[in-house]
């Protein structure tokens, strides 16, 4: 098996719990030896139970789970060789640190001196070594959350599946958390299958992000291509912030379009998911790539704008602006552009390219 074969696979994956509504709906997705792989979405939208069925906690209602091209379905948890952690961290409470990262160990029948060296390089690993007669209760909940890590890292496991792991974490906790589990990924090589429902999390650390909505992923792709290149309005609207345009298609040009946006306004974008002229139109657009003041005719897109609201944010401005009928388009101007001085009530041309406008499903 060389490093981009898949080492884990659903094949024509449902999963209902009534025999009626399917959570999960048709789910093909592969996950590479070394990955990670990030499930993202909503609450419902399915990525707990896919990794519910890929743990072994949940039976798929149809299709097949592959590990190592070995079908696992029928195989219970505790065989599947897979490490675990959740949100909770499920440490048990009665055992010292050492003991609670010995039990995976014993249940597999490991010498003592084996264990005792495993127990070490998985505390050193999460920077825990001093920590191993210490209980649970003890220690910190990030401290917990290590452990709960080590543990499921302790037996070498091919595959390491996160549920929600740092959800429980205050922000700075949680960012640190990330850059620590990250370096883990990266020193180890294992594969990692993380579930979350923090945009900014899943953008943090993976390789890749299947974005689910609806028990259906909407796009599975690496962060900066998710960002930059939606597929449709759902992925557009749960990855970052975004300006969103309605309208009707007016034009088809083939690789762009125009869109008849409120009041008149006509707005040339990048063709990326529309049905045709006179079918609607959702025009995504991000706030950093919009121009205030461009040079006339500098720019294929430029209206009149009116400032509604200025928030300061250190590096940037939060510029709230009036613009082609929607008072909520949202312009980042960074702070090194001193020349734009405005006001809240001001007017001014804002302006942006085709390329960087997106005309996707309504």
């Amino acid at each position: 098996m060389n490093a981009h074969d898949p080492l884990v696979r659903f094949v024509n994956i449902q999963k209902s719990y009534d025999g009626e509504t399917l959570i999960v709906k048709d789910l093909n997705l592969s996950v590479a030896k070394g990955e990670f792989l990030t499930m993202l979405g909503p609450s419902g939208s399915g990525k707990t139970t896919c990794l519910m069925m890929l743990a072994g906690f949940e039976p798929a209602t149809h299709g097949e789970i592959y590990l190592e091209d070995q079908p696992i379905n029928r195989v219970p948890p505790h065989k599947r060789g897979i490490g675990m952690v959740f949100q909770n961290y499920a440490l048990f409470p009665h055992m010292t640190v050492a003991e609670n990262l010995a039990f995976p160990l014993d249940v597999r029948g490991m010498s003592k001196s084996e264990k005792m060296q495993r127990v070490k390089r998985a505390l050193d690993m999460v920077q825990l070594g001093e920590f191993g007669d210490r209980r649970p209760v003890q220690l910190s909940g990030g401290q917990q959350q290590r452990v709960a890590v080590a543990r499921s890292l302790v037996f070498d496991p091919a595959l390491v599946l996160m549920d929600e792991p740092l959800g429980a974490l205050d922000k700075n906790l949680r960012e640190q958390m990330q850059y620590e589990i990250k370096s883990i990924h990266e020193n180890l090589g294992i594969t990692v299958v993380y579930v979350t429902h923090d945009q900014s999390e899943a953008l943090t650390l993976s390789n890749r992000i299947a974005v689910f909505d609806d028990g259906v992923i909407q796009q599975c792709a690496p962060p900066d291509m998710l960002y930059e290149e939606p597929e449709n309005a759902f992925v557009a609207n749960f990855i970052g912030e975004n300006n969103r345009l309605m309208g009707t298609v007016a034009e088809d040009n083939g690789n762009t379009v125009k869109v008849n946006v409120n009041n008149g306004h006509v707005v040339e974008a990048k063709k990326v998911k529309v049905e045709g002229v006179g079918s609607p139109s959702t025009l995504s657009l991000r706030p950093e790539r919009v121009v205030v003041a461009p040079e006339p005719a500098s720019l294929p897109n430029i209206f009149l704008a009116k400032t509604e609201e200025l928030i300061y944010l250190g590096d940037h401005i939060r510029t709230r602006f009036s613009v082609c009928g929607t008072d909520d388009f949202v312009v980042k101007i960074p702070n090194s552009s001193v020349h734009v001085c405005l006001s809240e009530g001001d007017e001014v041309n804002v302006g942006w390219k085709v390329e960087d406008c997106r005309a996707l499903d309504a």
